[in-house]
């Protein structure tokens, strides 16, 4: 059974109250709460076993070394990971899309070539593609989307050429709440001769990841947007492929020998890992995927699901004049729309004032939201502990606003 009431007993500033209103938190794809066990996770380890890791003989540093990597163990399973030296740490899903753009430019690019990307994608997998074809002399193509903001696969199909070396996607897309297919994308990638990296930041938290099955050469999620600690995320990527990309920073700890004359590379995953790890916020970070996988991906996407149905039902039936952005077959627990007129930052500011936290603006994806005819949207989007109560007050709240923004 799903206890909604037990699972927000676990996550303390649910409780709180903004502008004297209860709190509706509805920024989850833009990050997270965190429950009691991950803030305890940060708490122990900075508590109990807080040192360096890796390069220490102390009880302390060994401790902490037996906890990240466990840790890693436990981040790599979660996303079906054949093993744990294709999991590197970075600060988050931005770092990883980052590495690899740099990493496989440096080493597979050349001018002429070509990188795939789709309309919808956040600009944390646009921009780093174009630094990369600017530095490369490659060239960025563009997926286009159908109407109800699905990939256009006829198109993308169209698209992967002998010259297409890199298709960048994302798993699920941040605005459109689209869910993409992937391991079709991933084949066709493939017999064309490319590699691909999937931008998985808000799929993690919603659906069962395996990059085997998948197919993918690179997966790139964040701990935040799946209650973990903000700051830290990883990269997956296949090991035999990670061995033929030069480093993306130097260095401690992605060394193996250093002199004035050469430096040599540490073994995967050390060899992307320059500096400090995060070893507070990767442990944190297991502490999150335990509590997600206790309760269940499919019973957690169920609950979301039903809730973005509700919410969707009421605003098209409340509200003759609002607009959805995306309304595709397979949909994430995202609610991008607006009313009218109405500028969705007097929306959102006019909400918050009722305890209603959404996300106003281009969502990092300036050119999707101007491909739709629309430079700014309002954000709904749900997680594990939401309830139907919220969505009602949220609705009452858009009733009491609205009327004022006309």
């Amino acid at each position: 059974m799903y206890d909604i009431a037990a699972i927000r007993q676990e996550f303390p500033i649910l409780s709180q109250e903004v502008y004297g209103k209860p709190l509706v938190y509805l920024d989850n794809a833009a990050t997270t709460q965190k429950p009691r066990c991950v803030l305890e996770a940060i708490e122990r380890a900075y508590t109990s076993a807080n040192a360096n890791v890796h390069r220490g003989v102390h009880y302390l540093s060994q401790i902490a070394t037996e906890h990240h990597e466990a840790a890693r163990r436990r981040v790599a399973d979660f996303v079906g990971a054949p093993s744990a030296e294709g999991l590197i740490f970075t600060r988050g899903t931005t770092e990883a899309i980052n590495l690899v753009a740099y990493c496989v430019g440096e080493r597979y690019i050349q001018p002429g070539d070509e990188i795939l990307v789709s309309t919808m994608e956040h600009h944390a997998n646009i921009v780093p593609w174009q630094l990369m074809c600017a530095r490369r002399g490659a060239e960025l193509r563009v997926v286009p989307l159908t109407p109800e903001g699905e990939l256009d696969m006829e198109a993308y199909r169209a698209l992967l050429s002998e010259r297409t070396r890199l298709v960048a996607l994302a798993h699920v897309s941040n605005v459109l709440g689209t869910v993409n297919p992937v391991a079709e994308c991933v084949r066709l990638a493939h017999e064309a001769g490319a590699l691909v990296l999937l931008d998985g930041a808000q799929a993690v938290a919603h659906t069962s990841v395996d990059v085997a099955a998948l197919g993918a050469d690179f997966y790139a999620f964040s701990a935040h947007k799946v209650y973990g600690p903000t700051g830290i995320g990883a990269l997956y990527g296949r090991p035999e492929l990670l061995d033929e990309l030069p480093p993306y920073m130097g260095g401690g700890e992605m060394i193996e020998r250093v002199s004035w004359e050469r430096t040599t590379y540490n073994v995967l995953p050390f060899k992307f890992e320059a500096g400090t790890p995060d070893y507070v916020g990767s442990t944190a970070f297991a502490a999150a995927l335990d509590f997600v996988t206790a309760l269940g991906l499919d019973e957690i996407a169920a609950h979301e699901e039903e809730l973005l149905h509700y919410a969707t039902e009421r605003l098209r039936a409340e509200f003759d004049d609002s607009y959805i952005l995306g309304t595709a077959r397979e949909k994430g627990g995202i609610l991008s729309f607006g009313i009218g007129q109405i500028h969705p930052f007097d929306l959102g500011t006019l909400l918050d004032r009722l305890g209603i936290a959404i996300r106003t603006g281009h969502h990092c994806a300036e050119p999707l939201l101007r491909s739709m005819g629309h430079e700014a949207v309002a954000r709904a989007s749900f997680a594990l502990y939401n309830t139907r109560e919220e969505v009602d007050r949220f609705f009452e709240a858009l009733h009491r606003v609205v009327p004022m923004l006309r």
